[in-house]
């Protein structure tokens, strides 16, 4: 049963790329994602292949994780029996509640750190909900993709936003293995899925140089994208995803980026350029 349970979360991932790509408008990998799916698809039995499809037209999130006991998808409280049974893998189970196939991640799977708000900060707006000027990286020492997202994630967790870089570098590379998340105008958009424990988190890195990302290899990438996505938040990182490509499609936009400097520069720059498209 693990096998079907772990080509279920290989399933939802390529859907996840399919959306993405579509959220970026680009058609490049479509109909190579799309056959990948489908043979996946015709690989499960055929009534656990119906579910999916079902749950994943009706709740975007078909297989989620439980998480302290909870449902990744819903929140729901899982039986403790139940929460062993799903540990076991001996069988598919699913969410009382909302229906969602269950699965128990790993221990080491990385997790979102719980963030403390001064007293008297006023609430943060935009972007600025998911970021911070500590996750700014206005000059990726890195050349390469691997290592700059490495070097991304070691700021995430040295800023307190997660509790495990490493691993978290590990997930959005094996993302990056499923198809790339460089896209045209020198943008990339790594990510790792199921980093529970809060919301998105949200790093950026500029390379004036350009990083060979992925996908066409004669493109350089200058400006990386690097988000942490809980289970809950799959959807709204499309939205965000489809805002951050809206407004760094422009030029003037880009350079703006590029003219910071500083950290500080650097996140004013971000939240000023994405304020209507991030609201």
């Amino acid at each position: 049963m693990k096998k079907v349970i772990n080509a279920l979360i290989q399933l939802q991932d390529l859907v996840e790329a399919r959306a993405q790509q579509e959220a970026l408008a680009s058609r490049g990998r479509l109909a190579q994602l799309e056959e990948s799916i489908q043979g996946m698809l015709a690989g499960l039995p055929a009534d656990t292949a119906s579910q999916f499809l079902r749950l994943q037209k009706r709740s975007h999130q078909a297989i989620v994780p439980v998480v302290n006991g909870v449902c990744g998808g819903c929140g729901m409280a899982i039986p403790v029996s139940q929460v062993h049974a799903v540990h076991a893998a001996m069988s598919l189970h699913t969410c009382p509640a909302c229906s969602r196939f269950l699965y128990y991640p790993e221990d080491s799977a990385p997790r979102r750190l719980p963030q403390k708000r001064a007293a008297g900060e006023p609430v943060k707006v935009g972007i600025a909900r998911f970021s911070s000027p500590g996750l700014m990286l206005p000059s990726l020492a890195s050349e390469d993709r691997d290592a700059s997202i490495t070097e991304m994630c070691s700021v995430m967790e040295a800023q307190g936003f997660v509790n495990n870089g490493t691993r978290l570098a590990e997930e959005a590379l094996k993302r990056e293995a499923i198809a790339s998340t460089a896209f045209e105008h020198g943008l990339a958009f790594p990510h790792a899925r199921g980093v529970e424990g809060g919301g998105l988190t949200l790093a950026l890195g500029l390379s004036a140089k350009g990083i060979r990302f992925g996908g066409d290899q004669r493109a350089l990438t200058r400006i990386v994208f690097l988000v942490a996505i809980p289970t809950a938040a799959s959807a709204f990182y499309l939205k965000l995803l489809a805002g951050l490509t809206k407004t760094f499609q422009d030029e003037a936009a880009r350079e703006k980026l590029f003219e910071a400097g500083t950290a500080d520069k650097l996140w004013k720059a971000l939240c000023q350029a994405t304020r209507r498209a991030i609201p």
